[in-house]
This record gives structure tokens, sequence and C-alpha cells, in this order.
């Protein structure tokens, strides 16, 4: 004779598979509505509607009120699905660099491919809309940049470590992670808002000059400054001497 007391309120593992098969069916709905809002956005543009948006994606607009509440939550859900891709590029090429430098261009061109691959959705997940409307992947965004500073932070003491640096360069180089990645991003933003031409650089080209910038600044001190050469007395100043 079975002596365990069943509790009559829990629900029956039917009931259990059933809803793990509602979630499921749930997540994969939510997926594939992403994935036709970014298709939807790249042709018709950062500004894009919800409505503009579903029509294009062969739904209702109240589906994806259903699913994402708002415009602000698809922008949000649009901009983790960017930056999960973009994290796994640079975690999967921070496996397999050879050296700090090989691993911060790894970066740096995972960012400025995410944002070239299709300006238009990047303008739109990060809140540069034409209807000033806000930016909602910031908290993604942050979450993501505080892992990959991390990485950053690491490999940078791991530099420095192997050299001689001075005092003041070794005390400030913390700061350096949140730094470079701010200027990944405004450098980002400005130049695929450039029009096409010739004296537009090519994605390579860009990942080049940034690293180059990032990288070869690691250990610089103010100390390396030639002196300030005296100021030259203006006239009034030689009048009144």
């Amino acid at each position: 004779m079975n002596n365990v007391l069943e509790d009559p309120s829990a629900p029956s593992p039917a009931a259990d598979g059933r809803a793990l098969r509602w979630e499921a069916h749930r997540a994969e709905r939510r997926r594939t509505l992403i994935k036709t809002a970014r298709r939807a956005v790249h042709t018709l543009g950062c500004a894009a509607s919800m409505e503009e948006i579903a029509a294009a994606s062969g739904t209702s607009k109240s589906v994806f009120y259903r699913y994402f509440g708002d415009k602000a939550g698809l922008q949000k859900a649009m901009g983790e699905m960017a930056v999960a891709r973009m994290q796994e590029k640079i975690v999967e090429a921070g496996r397999t660099a050879v050296s700090a430098r090989s691993g911060l261009r790894a970066m740096v061109s995972a960012y400025l491919q995410m944002a070239e691959t299709s300006p238009n959705v990047y303008l739109f997940v990060t809140g540069q809309l034409g209807d000033g409307g806000p930016g909602q992947i910031d908290t993604a965004l942050s979450s993501f940049f505080d892992t990959i500073t991390a990485m950053m932070d690491s490999a940078v003491r791991d530099y420095l470590a192997g050299r001689e640096v001075p005092p003041q360069a070794s005390a400030t180089a913390q700061y350096w992670p949140t730094a470079a990645l701010g200027m990944i991003r405004a450098a980002g933003e400005r130049w695929i808002a450039a029009p096409p031409g010739p004296g537009k650089p090519t994605e390579e080209q860009m990942t080049d000059q940034l690293t180059a910038w990032l990288f070869d600044g690691i250990g610089y001190d103010r100390g390396h400054l030639p002196p300030t050469p005296p100021a030259t007395p203006s006239n009034h100043e030689k009048e009144t001497q």
C-alpha cells in the first residue's frame, strides 16, 4: 500500500506537460516574431511603426503587442537578440585569440559588423529613431558591456603586468575598458551614418584604426608629453610690464 499522501492541489503530470509545451511554443513564436520584425525594420527603416512592422511580418499589430507589450518592448527584445549574437562572437574570438591585441580587434569587429549589417536595425534597437523615441537596448547593452569590460580589464592587466609602465598608467588602467567601449560605440555610430563614398573607411579599415587607437594607447602617460612651452606675452602684457 502506498503511504505517500498526494497533494490534491498539485498539477497533474499531464498538466505540467501541456504547460511546458505551451511555454516552448510561446518562446519559439516570440523568436520568430523578433526575426520577422528585424527583416521588416531592415527594409522599412528605423522609424517603422508597429503597424508597418506587423504588416510586413504578415501578422497583426495586436500579436506584437501581446508578445512585447509596446514598441519599446520590441526594441528591447530585438536589442537583446543582437547583443547575444555579438557576445557569442566575442567570447568565441576570445577563446581563440593568440594575443590581447587580436582579442580586442575581434571585439571591435563584432560591434562594427553588427552595426554595418543593418544600420536601420542598429538605429532601431539603440533608440536613434526618427520619431525621437527613447532607446530600450540600454539594459541589454549595459549587461553586455559589463561582461566585455570585465574581459577587457583582465586582458589589460595581464598586458601591463609584463611591461614597465609608469605607476600612474597602472592606476588609471581600470578606466580604459569603459573609455574604449564608449569610443567604439561613438565612432561606430558616426561611421555608419556617413554616406558611402571613397572617403569612407571599410569595416576592416575602421576596425584596424580603432584597434590601433585603443591598443597602442595602453600604458600611455602624460609624463611622456614634452613640457608645455611658456606662453608668449600679449601686447597688452608687454605694455604693462
